[in-house]
Order: structure tokens, then sequence, then C-alpha cells
């Protein structure tokens, strides 16, 4: 989708029309997907989140400015949505161990530690697999550099705007990524 195309579409979303909003949703929900699970590394919340990226989208739809890029804008909210969720989430844990740590009740301390364990369990399983072993190679600025130029499909100056970095930083990182990976044997 061309940025004038996207501009049509945040104009119909500004006047009511869910066309517009359809539109965008089918052109970018694999993208604002692969973005959050980059943050969040889990499926189920980054289904959610990236839902609820569409719905803000929709409420905010007048507050973009055409000519910034419309990738690097969809991007940096859905990225920052992610962000905002993992701080939301380590607050609550931490209230509800606290609370639990306050009250006396251990069995409830204990539920939230075997949650905890059974995350860490989901974890080394999925890291068995093939791209997320390769991944795991990679320090996380790497990772994210590699998932949103091949999954995301986001140019170097796309990325390099998302994340607030001097485009060589970017483009050093991701042959930094390459290199390293292929020591491992991946491609």
């Amino acid at each position: 989708m061309t940025d004038q195309e996207f501009e049509s579409c945040m104009i119909l979303m500004t006047q009511g029309d869910r066309e517009g909003l359809r539109l965008v949703y089918e052109e970018y929900i694999g993208y604002i997907y692969a973005i959050v699970l980059d943050v969040l590394k889990n499926k189920e919340n980054a289904e959610d989140i990236s839902t609820d990226f569409f719905l803000k989208l929709w409420h905010i739809a007048d507050t973009y400015k055409p000519g910034n890029g419309h990738r690097g804008w969809m991007a940096r909210i859905a990225r920052n949505m992610s962000i905002d969720f993992i701080r939301k989430h380590k607050r609550e844990e931490l209230n509800d161990m606290q609370q639990a740590a306050e009250e006396g009740d251990r069995e409830g301390a204990g539920s939230l530690y075997e949650g905890d364990v059974t995350s860490q369990i989901e974890e080394e399983v999925i890291s068995q697999m093939s791209l997320t072993e390769a991944l795991s190679y990679l320090n996380e600025k790497e990772r994210e550099v590699i998932n949103l130029k091949i999954i995301a499909d986001m140019t170097f100056k796309e990325i390099a705007e998302l994340l607030q970095t001097p485009m060589g930083t970017i483009i050093w990182r991701y042959q930094s990524a390459i290199k390293k990976l292929r020591r491992c044997g991946y491609e």
C-alpha cells in the first residue's frame, strides 16, 4: 500500500467509513503482528495487542500526518502498545505477589511461581524450534533488526526511524547478525 493509498484510508476512517480500516487491516495485520510478537514473545498476547492496535488506529486516524512514512508510524504505535502491555503486566504481577506476601498466602505465591515455571518450560520448547534456535544466537538488538527486516519486511530506513537509531548502526547490526547466523550454520 502506498502512502497515498494509506492516507486515503485514514481519511475514510476519520469520516467513520470502516472500509478504510478494513483495507489497512488486510494489508498490515501480518506486519503489525510480527512487530508485536517480536516485543512480547507470546503469540496469544501478540494477537490481542495486534487487534487492539487496529481499534486504536480507528480512534487516532485523525492524528496521522502524511509524508512521514505510514509503516514507521504504525510500527512505532504497535511497539509502544507492546511495551505498555509489558509494563502493565509487570506492575500487576508485582502487585499480586506483594499482596500474596502481605496476606501470608503461600499457596497464592506458589501458584504465581508455578505459572512462571510453566512459562519458562513453554519458552524452552519453543526455543528448540529451528528459527527460534537460530535467533537465540543473536543479542536482543540484532534479533530485533532481523525480525523487522525479514519478518516485518521493513527497509533499513524504516527500522532506523522506528528504533530512533542511525541507519548505519541498523545496517551494521543486520550484517553482524547475518554473519553470526552463517557461522552457526543458518542461512
